[in-house]
């Protein structure tokens, strides 16, 4: 290696210390991201005050990421990187049944409650009454027993359960873990969400007021399948009268994902014959999973 490196052979010096990689992926990946990284630095000539800069960030990202607060995977989602990946790594799906995919969001969290279906799921947290029914299926139609649904959204103020620790005394809510049954259904009850900002009291907030960018995400519920022989699915329904629907911060809204959260006057039956005696929302929905390649 030389000791004597330019502005334009340091770049193939540092790639080529990836030659001894074992692995052929990571020195493709590596080498590709040096490439870039370094294309990057000197088209925008970068200073060194601007570099100190950018590191200083990602340790005040790592330093406010905990468990519940997932920073560098909002940093990934307002940057669009989330959704790219989502987009390169489902485009076999593309013009099919299948059920759209997009991001997974900040809030999971692995620990949820696991529920019966028709459980009511949203932890006590008062809201307005929301009824989730829905079938899950194969690209032929087929019904998908025992298939694991993880579902989780915002209240009607739009705050996840991790956003009020001390609120709910470290209690989930209006999140579960669900199973269908033999017809491929699962239903819940909870609260309907709300639309909300992403977090902005962090550094990602930084980067949507140096841009000018709004932090609103529109009205969704969250769901994450997960059944044999099927390839897992990540996604989200989003109200179709949502004012930010067209201006997701995280750009995870689509089309083919839009549902209506209809509303309902006190004193009808509610899907499971519950009467409710205040006005409430129900939504439907069928989800259709991909046969995964090593299914037979």
């Amino acid at each position: 290696m030389s000791i004597d490196l330019t502005e334009s052979s340091i770049t193939a010096a540092v790639q080529k210390t990836f030659d001894g990689s074992k692995n052929a992926r990571t020195k493709e990946v590596f080498t590709s991201l040096v490439q870039h990284l370094h294309d990057f630095t000197r088209e925008v000539r970068l200073t060194g005050d601007e570099w100190f800069t950018a590191m200083d960030f990602l340790v005040r990202v790592g330093k406010i990421s905990s468990d519940t607060r997932q920073e560098y995977v909002l940093l990934s989602d307002i940057l669009g990187i989330s959704v790219l990946v989502d987009l390169i790594n489902h485009e076999d799906s593309k013009g099919s049944s299948v059920t759209d995919s997009t991001l997974l969001g900040p809030f999971y969290v692995e620990g949820r409650p696991a529920a019966n279906n028709g459980d009511d799921i949203s932890g006590g947290v008062d809201g307005i009454p929301m009824f989730f029914t829905s079938r899950v299926v194969d690209t032929h139609g087929n019904p998908i027993a025992g298939a694991h649904v993880d579902t989780w959204h915002s209240d009607g103020k739009g705050f996840y359960d991790v956003q009020q620790a001390e609120k709910l005394h470290n209690h989930l809510a209006m999140r579960a873990l669900l199973t269908t049954d033999e017809d491929g259904r699962f239903w819940y009850r909870s609260i309907a969400p709300r639309y909300y900002p992403v977090p902005t009291d962090g550094p990602c907030g930084e980067i949507l007021r140096a841009a000018d960018r709004s932090p609103m995400r529109p009205e969704h519920i969250h769901f994450w399948f997960q059944a044999e022989g099927y390839d897992s699915l990540i996604t989200m329904l989003f109200r179709a009268d949502d004012p930010y629907l067209t201006s997701d911060a995280v750009f995870g809204a689509k089309r083919a994902l839009v549902a209506d959260f209809i509303e309902h006057e006190a004193g009808e039956a509610a899907p499971d014959g519950t009467a409710v005696d205040e006005p409430f929302q129900t939504v439907e929905w069928t989800f259709v999973l991909n046969p995964a390649s090593t299914a037979e």
